[in-house]
């Protein structure tokens, strides 16, 4: 018997996302390197670390990093940026807020080939508007038996989503880029995951506790049509795991 649910995830796991908030960060270090020695200054450690902190406060998303690139620049700087300059970093947040929705190389079909097996379900973590507009624009809402953009993902939220389908974890695998966001809360939940990794992830992503214990609950993939077939090794696990 197959899993009850699929959940796939989003930004980098549907379309394309980092690579814009990584641009955006290039361009940020342009500027901020008009006042101050990006080398004795230590730029994207003190970026992170103000991102980390103003999670809580803003979320995930554009909006946070374009308020927390801002902060971080008037502490760089000694508040000696300059109007037109703030002004250019809020210019960078706007950018990738209206970036167009790219999806991955087979995405698509992969997605299709799952929904024919199974139900599908959308987690995607991020700025609600800014997630909202994605969804409409992918192209592949009509797949989805729902959607659920979040605010964090962690256990508390899986298991929540669980609960309301009324399914059990074993019942239930991910599919992300994020071994921190999808793949290690569903595994620590006694589901299954799909970790398929994107050629760039944001710092804070790349930091998790799976260990050699968790390897028989997940696959890795290096591409969205190797999806389906991970899937079903999964499910080819999980059902000599209850033999």
């Amino acid at each position: 018997m197959g899993f009850g649910l699929v959940g796939f995830d989003g930004d980098d796991t549907l379309w394309h996302s980092e690579g814009y908030f990584r641009a955006a960060h290039a361009e940020f270090e342009a500027i901020v390197g008009n006042y101050v020695d990006l080398a004795d200054a230590s730029l994207h450690e003190r970026l992170l670390e103000t991102e980390r902190r103003n999670i809580k406060l803003f979320g995930y998303g554009a909006k946070g990093m374009t308020l927390s690139m801002v902060e971080t620049a008037i502490a760089l700087t000694g508040q000696r940026i300059g109007a037109a300059d703030i002004h250019r970093i809020v210019e960078l947040g706007k950018a990738v807020m209206t970036h167009p929705v790219d999806l991955l190389p087979g995405i698509r079909a992969a997605v299709e080939a799952v929904a024919r097996e199974r139900p599908v379900v959308l987690i995607t973590k991020g700025d609600l508007f800014h997630q909202e507009a994605k969804v409409r624009a992918c192209g592949l809402a009509d797949l989805f038996q729902r959607i659920e953009i979040v605010s964090e993902k962690d256990a508390a939220t899986y298991g929540r989503v669980l609960g309301e389908f009324s399914l059990a974890s074993h019942d239930f695998v991910m599919v992300g880029n994020s071994l921190r966001s999808d793949i290690e809360p569903v595994l620590r939940l006694g589901g299954w995951g799909v970790h398929m990794p994107y050629h760039v992830t944001w710092a804070h992503e790349m930091e998790h506790g799976l260990g050699p214990d968790h390897a028989s609950h997940m696959e890795t993939v290096e591409t969205a049509a190797q999806i389906p077939a991970a899937i079903g090794l999964l499910e080819a696990r999980r059902f000599q795991s209850k033999v």
